[in-house]
């Protein structure tokens, strides 16, 4: 990776103004919008943080890792400016590269949110691909992820403080659970951001591909790998179900096959398209008149949709039995309202409703 590589690529699409609601996954959205109507919410998390020492954290990725700039990976450093001019971004977070070979990045921090990248990922992907990892990072940046990733972070920490309390483990995991489920369906967000930043669909795949094990893409046929994700998302042992839940319980990130098919299915969505064309949400807008009530509809619509379109022999099962439940108790409320209803102008019950036969129903 060059100087030269970084200068040579094709101009890219800049979204003045855009808003985090605007490529975020609806279950994202739902969390986060949860999270700002809570009153107070920011002042918990920070004293939470403020136990922790942020600025401690602060310190050691100044002393243990290598900083961005344009002396040090200034080929990182032009991708980062790049990548934060397009998504306008309002501040240009801290960027640093840790001594690690896995391959890794991660945004941490709530009063002054920094990125971090491992030699492991700097070293195993392509300028492009680099690119896009950079604009995911900044996506949570820009949706103020950075809180929840740390308040998880900070709970991780306390739950091994208090393992020796059993109510107190059980109240944290239950917490760490929700986390975790947010946190899985931010990495999908954040796989969005990362692609208005790259406007490279290829780029982006070829990421979640060396972060499955690729080492020599010549070797790797795309088709193949994206039929991993429908094999995945399709078992049909309820077996293999129990143990996809229990596989993705304390899981930070979806699985590289599903990240990768979800994120190619929204690359030829009109709603991409849309943003690219300069019809997206802006910070600065005022056209929603309850924009955190849309986001709660839209999370709940998308957990729905994916119940009712899973081939998840597990979720089927639970889905029937809430459908039947479901049928079930309104049969047993609509009878009720048949025999009791007053003051909306209901009938009295009829001879038949005397004798047990079924009520009227609505």
């Amino acid at each position: 990776m060059t100087e030269s590589d970084v200068q040579q690529s094709a101009p890219r699409v800049r979204f003045p103004g855009i808003s985090p609601r605007a490529y975020e996954h609806p279950a994202d959205k739902g969390a986060m919008a949860t999270l700002r109507a809570v009153p107070g919410v920011g002042d918990v998390l920070k004293t939470l943080n403020s136990l922790f020492n942020e600025r401690a954290e602060r310190l050691v990725a100044v002393a243990s890792y290598v900083r961005v700039s344009e002396t040090q990976f200034p080929v990182i450093n032009r991708l980062h400016k790049e990548s934060a001019e397009i998504l306008d971004l309002p501040k240009l977070p801290k960027l640093y590269v840790a001594r690690d070979p896995f391959p890794n990045a991660h945004t941490i921090g709530i009063d002054e949110p920094f990125i971090v990248l491992t030699s492991g990922l700097v070293e195993a992907l392509d300028t492009e691909a680099l690119r896009f990892i950079i604009g995911h990072e900044q996506g949570h940046v820009l949706s103020g992820h950075a809180v929840l990733l740390t308040l998880l972070s900070r709970l991780l920490q306390l739950q091994r403080s208090v393992a020796w309390v059993p109510m107190g483990v059980i109240g944290l995991r239950a917490v760490i659970a929700a986390l975790y489920e947010w946190q899985r369906k931010s990495e999908l967000s954040c796989d969005r951001a990362g692609l208005l930043v790259s406007q490279d669909p290829a780029a982006a795949l070829r990421a979640h591909m060396y972060l499955a094990g690729a080492t020599d893409l010549s070797q790797i046929d795309i088709p193949s790998f994206l039929e991993q994700a429908k094999e995945y998302e399709e078992v049909e042992d309820i077996r293999d179900s129990i143990i996809k839940l229990l596989a993705v319980e304390q899981k930070s990130h979806p699985f590289a096959v599903v990240r990768a098919s979800q994120l190619q299915k929204w690359a030829a969505s009109e709603e991409y398209r849309a943003i690219l064309a300069g019809d997206y949400k802006r910070r600065d807008a005022q056209d929603d008149e309850n924009p955190i009530k849309e986001d709660m509809a839209a999370a709940g619509k998308s957990y729905k949709e994916s119940f009712t379109n899973s081939t998840d022999p597990l979720v089927k099962v639970l889905s029937d039995v809430g459908s039947a439940l479901s049928g079930a108790a309104d049969r047993v409320f609509s009878g009720f309202r048949g025999r009791g209803g007053s003051g909306g102008g209901d009938q009295p019950p009829s001879d038949e409703d005397s004798n047990g036969d079924n009520g009227s129903s609505k």
